[in-house]
């Protein structure tokens, strides 16, 4: 369970405060499937990086699983990241002389793992992205499609009880995001509970409910079938 109280997020840009995000107050619960839309500069990421522990905020409490975050130290919070949070980005994020495979195991190396159990749940989760033909390949000897495939295995392979998504297709073209979309959708079916930002109405259709973020707000909450009416508002903030 996710649970946000009058979160705020506050930078200073020279002389002057600059206002990420204001008074978020939010539950998102196990199993979820929430989308995250707004213009751009609204905070969309600064949210998503506050959930997924990888910034602070400047006043107000998350909770993560009845646990303050702010009260967990460095160590905890590397813990939180690598065993509870699951992240997947625009721009992929593999190294780029690592196999697909190398790169999926990066993460149990730095927990640790055995190299057994490394290598069983490697084997897994490119299964569960369809690339199994594919992994002993370069980043740069696979497709777009592919390579957010092989970051979709990395981000799970500790099997992560939450997945946060930032614009997972916005670098793909329309069959490759599909793919990308169906097997978010899956794993959200199998429990995981998946945060996503994007600007795509498509990708946001698929939530159970999107948040509807301007200029650092919550502006609305609507369930995914009234996408119409989040895009029309949209509209008229660009045009504002």
């Amino acid at each position: 369970m996710i649970k946000l109280s009058k979160i705020s997020r506050t930078f200073q840009v020279g002389d002057e405060p600059v206002h990420a995000l204001v008074d978020i107050d939010e539950e998102i619960g196990p199993g979820e499937h929430v989308a995250i839309m707004g213009p751009s500069g609204s905070g969309k990421s600064t949210l998503l990086n506050i959930l997924g522990c990888l910034d602070k905020p400047t006043t107000g409490s998350y909770r993560l699983d009845d646990q303050e975050v702010a009260e967990l130290d460095e160590a905890a919070l590397t813990m939180v990241r690598r065993h509870q949070i699951g992240f997947v980005f625009q721009f992929f994020h593999l190294v780029h002389r690592l196999s697909a495979a190398e790169n999926v195991e990066l993460p149990m190396i730095f927990a640790g793992q055995p190299r057994a159990e490394r290598k069983r749940r490697v084997a897994d989760s490119l299964a569960a992205v369809g690339l199994t033909p594919r992994s002993d390949h370069l980043p740069d000897q696979l497709s777009g499609g592919e390579r957010q495939r092989v970051a979709l295995a990395r981000a799970t392979v500790m099997e992560p009880e939450i997945l946060l998504a930032d614009e997972p297709t916005g670098n793909l073209d329309s069959a490759s995001g599909k793919v990308v979309l169906d097997l978010l959708d899956r794993m959200n079916d199998e429990g995981l509970t998946l945060i996503v930002v994007t600007h795509d109405p498509k990708v946001a259709h698929r939530a159970d409910r999107i948040l509807v973020l301007v200029d650092g707000r919550i502006e609305r909450r609507v369930a995914s079938d009234q996408i119409s009416e989040i895009l029309a508002m949209l509209a008229d903030e660009d045009e504002a």
